[in-house]
């Protein structure tokens, strides 16, 4: 794998000049509410999205040597390997916070949250993150806690530590959350919240903390993921206790007109396009009138996410097969098409970019 992937990636980096690629000037962007610190100032790279993205001859070329299966799964194990050595190097405890899952009780949360009547989309069934099960596995959810703090290190390389760096990233996040509700809601407050695709209720924890008085509801299509999320909270002492649902958050079954405020963090990258535009419409009937949608994810924009080097990327799209799909995807004008107003996006961190929007009265 180490003499395939530099040669691979030697290739991918003649292609990658972007000449017949969309520029676009570079721009300095001051993150939402973050004041001072390492993620204060952020730049935007000069393209509309990354050159190793889309329909591009970079991206073709990553994408045929990932359909070659030998090479695939060489790919999936090392893009494993990298994430978790990163992770540890950065003083995430990968092995053992999921040693701690994997061996407690979590188990007997299962059977109380899972719907064994809910169908899985068909995109949903496909390996991912380097789980042939994806989502639906308890490695997956043991490994999902560590995995997540990964991200906010990712993005703020510099950080003194976790804690730092997720300070930044959920912090500026809140914020823009918080930001566009204050202006845009008509002063309306912020009782109940749908996190939709909360994977193991990291995000929605935040969201609870930073609303306290709100009803929390986090949603996600894995029982796994609910289970080590609701086995955490049940431990915690709260004065409103998140409520766990198992569901497909393109059809949620819950009422119309019953949320103030839905939150997608880092779930949009992983769908199809038309599961983005499912999930879209599906916040669009559950949000009351003035009621704000908040999309974080990957920036298309990203300076950082934009140079990546070869190696990284195509081992990332090694593991992503929904990726090409949602940098091709104009997320801001989706939401207007629905009927969201108010569209706003910013970049929150260096890789990452928050889109938010209003449900007109």
């Amino acid at each position: 794998m180490a003499a395939i992937l530099p040669r691979a990636g030697a290739i991918a980096s003649s292609l990658s000049r972007p000449d017949k690629y969309r520029r676009r000037r570079n721009a300095n962007v001051v993150a939402a509410g973050t004041g001072t610190g390492p993620a204060a100032v952020l730049q935007e790279g000069a393209l509309e999205r990354p050159a190793w993205s889309g329909e591009t001859p970079l991206s073709r070329l990553v994408g045929s040597l990932i359909a070659f299966k030998p090479l695939y799964a060489l790919m999936k194990l090392a893009s494993r390997e990298v994430i978790i050595r990163t992770a540890e190097k950065s003083n995430i405890p990968w092995r053992e916070m999921t040693k701690k899952v994997l061996e407690s009780d979590v188990y007997e949360m299962f059977e109380r949250i899972r719907d064994p009547n809910l169908v899985y989309p068909d995109y949903y069934l496909s390996p991912f993150h380097a789980y042939d099960e994806g989502n639906l596995s308890w490695l997956a959810a043991a490994e999902a806690e560590p995995a997540t703090m990964s991200i906010a290190k990712r993005a703020i390389p510099e950080a003194t530590s976790i804690e730092e760096a997720n300070q930044i990233v959920r912090g500026s996040w809140l914020n823009a959350i918080e930001e566009h509700h204050l202006k845009y809601s008509g002063n309306g407050q912020i009782n109940d919240i749908l996190d939709i695709g909360c994977s193991v209720g990291v995000s929605t924890r935040y969201l609870a903390e930073k609303f306290a008085s709100a009803q929390v509801v986090g949603l996600d299509l894995s029982p796994y993921f609910l289970a080590v999320a609701a086995q955490k909270e049940e431990k915690l002492s709260r004065q409103n206790p998140i409520r766990w649902v198992h569901a497909n958050g393109e059809a949620t079954g819950l009422p119309s007109d019953s949320f103030d405020l839905v939150s997608l963090a880092y779930v949009c990258h992983e769908c199809p396009a038309r599961a983005i535009t499912g999930l879209v419409k599906e916040s669009f009937r559950v949000l009351r009138p003035g009621g704000t949608i908040a999309l974080t994810d990957n920036s298309p924009k990203s300076k950082v996410l934009q140079e990546l080097s070869p190696v990284l990327f195509t081992l990332m799209k090694s593991t992503e097969p929904f990726l090409d799909e949602y940098y091709m995807l104009d997320l801001e004008e989706t939401l207007k098409q629905v009927g969201f107003v108010n569209v706003c996006s910013i970049l929150t961190d260096p890789r990452h970019r928050t889109v938010t929007a209003t449900v007109p009265y």
